[in-house]
């Protein structure tokens, strides 16, 4: 590809250079090698990204010219991401079924259903990698990718053009839509954590619902999921989810969220569209909280959230007030001293006045 025709297709302005230069690659301005393209944000890292071996850089409009090509873009962020998916593309499996893999009774890949399972999954472009596992009554969507030891349940849907990495557990029930990504580890459907007093005894719940993965969701390493007692545990189309993440039972999560690592949330609770979950956050159960709110870092929602609200602390509260409280919490010391001074100075004057 050359440097004109990256230009085009991530819509940049190409300022200098020549145009037909080849790009050979992509790569941050630490790595940079020659004929590799990265990209810089602002004026800080001008200097290091101009004396760098790059072939040219993806940057805003108002950054100024430098002696490198300049690919010119509103946000050079998003452009950065879309010509890694230009440059560098995921390596992907070559469709069929693994020799390994264990298909189950009626299992159907695409829209194709008349020719054996290696038939069909060829013919739908599903590749199904080695020990890989899918349960009788399962539907795998067209160009979705199975790679090593993914367990599907008996009659989980997948939707097209999904990627699901190795170690992957997806329970029976689960529908999943389309261009999902889930990675390593990932378990999508397990019973939720709910039980029932009896004496001393605790009686697990059981949990008969299914899981709902909607359009364009990504899922990270190591997420767990839990079906729903009954209905369903829904996460909303175009949700993106970090590492070490936790899901309960019966959880609807909107359209557009954001949870960083670690976050915990408990079962029924209600999440609206474009929330942000910093990492570690944790929400305790039957709480909603509304869209565009955001919640900080460790911090513990215990009530309703309207839309909109910035939260932090434990127990968060806006942020505005948490901060006053961090800053009072810092002159805490100053404060004990200088009531330990009054009191001296209290229990001097009483002692004059006897």
């Amino acid at each position: 590809m050359t440097l004109r025709e990256l230009a085009q297709a991530l819509g940049a302005e190409l300022v200098g250079g020549e145009g037909e230069a080849l790009v050979l690659g992509i790569s941050g301005l630490e790595n940079a090698a020659p004929g590799h393209i990265a990209y810089v944000e602002n004026e800080r890292r001008l200097a290091e990204a101009e004396g760098g071996p790059a072939l040219a850089l993806i940057a805003p409009p108002e950054l100024r010219q430098i002696a490198k090509p300049l690919l010119r873009v509103a946000n050079p962020r998003l452009a950065y991401a879309k010509a890694l998916r230009l440059l560098a593309p995921p390596r992907a499996l070559p469709a069929g079924i693994h020799p390994t893999a264990v298909i189950g009774g009626g299992v159907r890949f695409g829209e194709a259903s008349a020719g054996s399972p290696q038939e069909n999954a060829l013919a739908a472009q599903v590749a199904v990698g080695p020990y890989c596992v899918i349960e009788d009554e399962c539907q795998i969507g067209e160009r979705t990718q199975l790679r090593a030891f993914v367990a599907v349940g008996r009659s989980a849907r997948i939707g097209s053009g999904c990627e699901i990495h190795p170690h992957v557990t997806i329970h029976e029930g689960t529908t999943i839509g389309a261009r999902v990504v889930i990675q390593p580890g990932a378990v999508i459907g397990s019973a939720g954590f709910g039980y029932a007093q009896d004496g001393e005894a605790h009686v697990h719940m059981p949990h008969i619902g299914a899981v709902v993965i909607e359009d364009d969701v990504e899922i990270g390493a190591n997420v767990t999921i839990d079906r729903a007692t009954t209905g369903a545990t829904v996460i909303g189309q175009g949700t993106k989810i970090d590492n070490l993440v936790h899901v309960a039972h019966n959880v609807k999560i909107g359209r557009h969220c954001l949870l960083a690592g670690q976050v915990g949330i408990s079962g029924s609770v209600t999440i609206g569209d474009h929330v942000i979950l910093a990492g570690q956050a944790g929400v305790t159960d039957h709480v909603s909280i509304g869209s565009g709110a955001q919640v900080g870092a460790r911090a513990a929602i215990t009530r309703d959230v309207p839309s909109g609200a910035v939260l932090w602390g434990c127990p968060a509260r806006p942020l505005r007030e948490q901060l006053r409280i961090d800053a009072a919490a810092s002159r805490l010391p100053e404060l004990v001293r200088t009531v330990r001074d009054l009191l001296r100075r209290l229990a001097d004057l009483e002692a004059k006045l006897r």
